[in-house]
């Protein structure tokens, strides 16, 4: 951790402790103790989207099981936390405050809720508690569609993420969507806020979900969905709101992450196949199922296959066989997981989310302390909010993630070198010394000093340079920082 970002943590935690001693024996004093006990849990990433945007199954890839449902109809109506833990349980966090255990039962591996007597309405929440490594240091939301058919799980989601009145309480999005619309691009400008204080570039991230349909199915398709996907990523309203595009084909994330022998063996018997022959039974899905052709599968089995892979999956599992690139469960597990683009959104996860989380949560701790002061004045607690003023505004890291949502917002104007380089310096492509000067993993540590002499050098003399703008001028200010906070933690 930097000394910046120590010095952060320190001064959030003092918060933390004065905001306990102002609110003593008040009702509020639980909701401070919240607050801290936040600071040191994992990170908070919700992932959001339109209705079968795919997210549900998204999550349940991320997991590597089936723990939230993914049927045909809209599956997930009220906000549902998965969380690491000891036990297996389902608590609802109902709107008069109090909290209820629930039973459950596992339904094809998903996660049925019994609500009983309760209705949606009086459910604030969900809290599925369940011990996995993936959910170790990452808890994940599930939330109701934007679009939904029902008009108040749309409004969940949205006061979810998108309230006038306080804080999200994620650290971090994910938004998916099929393809650009203009709906997704409201709900983005909804939450979007170029202010330390709501989801922004810095903590979001736009997957471009449902990659395969792209090509229609086709082997091409994942490439197409890149191309697509990067198009997105360099368009000024998508930067100005997300940090990234990633395309993901999520139905082969998630029935790869979960492939069973059984499904195995089914898929093995269409790579037997002659490539011609397995072409023309995939032409179309009613051909798959109800084909005469003689496979070695029911109906009812290809039918099972097509529900849990798609037609991309099952082409691609097929090629993948009958070429011998895989010849295991496992191994066909391994490739078709890398090739639905699943390990670039865990790598841009941890690149971009976990490398950060200790910002990310320091951050949603101060904006949920700001906003319990303002909701809840008591004797010392003006004092307080001067205190958490004077960290937002001279704590480096967050500095960093102002300037960087001032890049993307196109509020700093410079050459288009000089704006990628400063958001690398900044933390866009990772937080470690070699990530952010641009070097590879392996740079000799006299290879990082040389080249981290060289761009302090560069950004100095932009700051003090009297032709650059004001607010390039600020912005090489923290770039300058930055770099004296790389050779003080001694790099190089």
């Amino acid at each position: 951790m930097s000394n910046h970002l120590s010095t952060l943590i320190s001064d959030v935690r003092e918060l933390l402790d004065s905001a306990s001693e102002v609110y003593a024996g008040t009702p509020t004093a639980a909701q401070v103790d919240v607050l801290r006990e936040r600071l040191h849990a994992p990170l908070r990433v919700a992932i959001a989207g339109k209705v079968k945007a795919g997210k549900s199954t998204l999550l349940n890839a991320l997991v590597g099981e089936q723990l939230a449902p993914t049927d045909e109809g809209e599956c997930t109506r009220i906000v549902t936390w998965y969380q690491d833990g000891t036990t297996y349980r389902v608590v609802a966090d109902l709107r008069n405050g109090e909290s209820r255990q629930l039973p459950f039962d596992r339904v094809d591996g998903a996660v049925q809720v019994e609500l009983g007597d309760l209705s949606t309405d009086d459910v604030d929440r969900l809290e599925v508690t369940w011990p996995s490594s993936a959910l170790r240091d990452l808890s994940l939301i599930d939330t109701p569609g934007i679009g939904s058919l029902t008009s108040d799980a749309e409004e969940r989601a949205m006061s979810f993420l998108a309230s006038d009145e306080e804080p999200t309480a994620a650290d971090a999005v994910l938004y998916l969507m099929k393809h650009l619309h203009a709906t997704d691009i409201g709900f983005l400008e909804a939450f979007h806020d170029d202010e330390v204080s709501k989801p922004n570039p810095v903590n979001a991230i736009a997957v471009l979900s449902r990659a395969d349909e792209i090509a229609t199915g086709r082997l091409d398709a994942m490439a197409s969905a890149r191309k697509i996907a990067a198009r997105y990523s360099s368009e000024p309203k998508v930067r100005r709101m997300v940090q990234t595009v990633v395309p993901v084909a999520g139905l082969l994330a998630e029935s790869a992450a979960t492939l069973t022998e059984a499904e195995f063996q089914g898929l093995a018997l269409i790579g037997k196949l002659p490539s011609r022959d397995a072409e023309s039974l995939l032409l179309t899905t009613d051909r798959f199922v109800n084909s005469t052709s003689d496979v070695g599968l029911t109906s009812m089995e290809r039918e099972q296959l097509l529900k849990r892979f798609g037609v991309f999956g099952i082409r691609l599992a097929s090629t993948l066989l009958r070429q011998g690139t895989v010849s295991t469960a496992s191994e066909l597990s391994r490739e078709m997981i890398a090739r639905s683009g699943l390990d670039d959104l865990r790598e841009i996860l941890g690149s971009l989310f976990a490398e950060r989380r200790d910002l990310l949560k320091a951050r949603s701790a101060l904006l949920a302390l700001g906003n319990l002061i303002e909701d809840h004045p008591a004797p010392g607690s003006e004092q307080l909010d001067a205190d958490i003023e004077r960290v937002v505004a001279s704590a480096h890291p967050l500095n960093e993630l102002r300037i960087l949502s001032a890049v993307r917002s196109g509020w700093i104007q410079a050459k288009d070198e000089h704006l990628r380089e400063l958001e690398r310096l900044l933390g866009t492509d990772g937080q470690s010394p070699r990530a952010r000067l641009g070097l590879p993993p392996d740079a000799d540590d006299d290879t990082v000093r040389s080249e981290l002499l060289a761009t302090l050098a560069r950004w100095q003399r932009r700051a003090e340079n009297p032709m650059t703008r004001h607010e390039m001028a600020v912005a090489s200010r923290v770039a300058v920082r930055t770099c004296e906070g790389m050779f003080a933690a001694g790099a190089g």
